[in-house]
């Protein structure tokens, strides 16, 4: 069959013209699937809390100088990650500087763009709209990569779309328009298409990068860009709202460490499902400190656009078994 190996009967002349194939990667074990998966799960859970320390901090504090500390006090966990693995400071070269101004340009904007999100939105209706960058991926690869995706990737894009719709419909009700609602949806919404960007200059970042060094240089380089917006005026955060802009750090920078771990220890496909357990965790603190339950129809839409982004992954993987499970012909 086309691809595989030559095999020994195929003599010299076969083999020599041939190319070698890599290595095929190990497959996981059953404990490193499971410990991939339980790190998945506090990942997701730690982005959430990261979200609600961002949203309380939100009122007291400008956008510039909770980014500056959601990057600055993520800087220490990734550190001490780093030496933990024997990375430091070795991890610090880079071979592409210009790459990890690209990657930060659309992280920062999306980052940006979430927080102003979360200042409008319910955290359970900002991190819904979080899982529309997957669903961008798929009109952004048909026209600039000339991606042909199959009709279920294609049908989960359109049906994440009419998930924002029914998550609009609230700022439509009444005699007046719901501004914020407005204002959320909109900064969700160019959040996922910054973030969509974003993944893309990673995956090229990849190539050459350990994701400790794209962990710390989006820190780091996060961390000046809000540094930068000090004239422009910062609050003088003490007590509670100073405890919200540290803990955003801290908890920013150990969510993309377990990330990073269990991504390590599992495939893709099989933690992606995991991802959505932040919707639940999202209602559940909603509920708890601000007494917010989305109203139906956003609540619906939400669920609506999780469960679109989960397709994508979820179809890819059987997919892949199906064409391994095909006889050979």
């Amino acid at each position: 069959m086309p691809g595989q190996t030559p095999e020994p009967s195929a003599g010299p002349q076969s083999v020599s013209s041939s190319k070698p194939l890599p290595e095929p990667a190990p497959e996981p074990s059953p404990s490193g699937i499971r410990s991939g998966v339980l790190l998945r799960l506090v990942s997701a859970g730690l982005f959430v809390v990261m979200s609600l320390f961002v949203r309380l901090a939100t009122a007291e504090a400008p956008i510039g100088q909770i980014v500056f500390y959601r990057s600055a006090f993520a800087l220490p966990p990734i550190v001490a990650y780093l030496m933990w693995r024997g990375q430091f400071p070795s991890a610090l070269k880079t071979r592409q500087p210009v790459g990890h101004l690209k990657r930060n340009l659309y992280g920062g904007a999306a980052m940006v763009l979430s927080f102003i999100s979360l200042a409008y939105l319910p955290l359970a209706l900002a991190t819904a709209l979080g899982f529309l960058a997957p669903l961008f991926a798929v009109p952004a690869a048909m026209l600039f990569l000339r991606e042909r995706p199959g009709a279920v990737a294609i049908g989960a894009a359109l049906t994440g779309f009419a998930g924002v719709v029914l998550m609009l419909a609230p700022a439509f009700e009444g005699p007046a328009l719901d501004r914020n609602t407005i204002i959320g949806v909109a900064a969700g919404l160019a959040m996922a298409v910054a973030t969509a960007a974003g993944r893309v200059e990673i995956k090229t970042l990849t190539a050459t990068e350990a994701p400790g060094t794209i962990a710390f240089y989006f820190a780091l380089l996060c961390a000046l860009g809000g540094l930068a917006s000090m004239p422009f005026g910062w609050s003088a955060p003490t007590g509670h709202s100073l405890a919200y802009l540290v803990s955003a750090g801290v908890t920013g920078g150990l969510a993309h460490i377990t990330m990073t771990e269990a991504m390590a220890r599992a495939p893709v496909s099989t933690q992606a499902p995991f991802d959505y357990t932040a919707m639940l965790w999202a209602l559940i603190l909603d509920a708890a400190i601000f007494g917010l339950l989305p109203s139906p129809a956003s609540l619906a839409g939400a669920f609506v656009i999780a469960a679109s982004a989960l397709v994508i992954p979820v179809a890819g993987r059987f997919t892949t078994r199906s064409e391994a499970l095909r006889p050979a012909r």
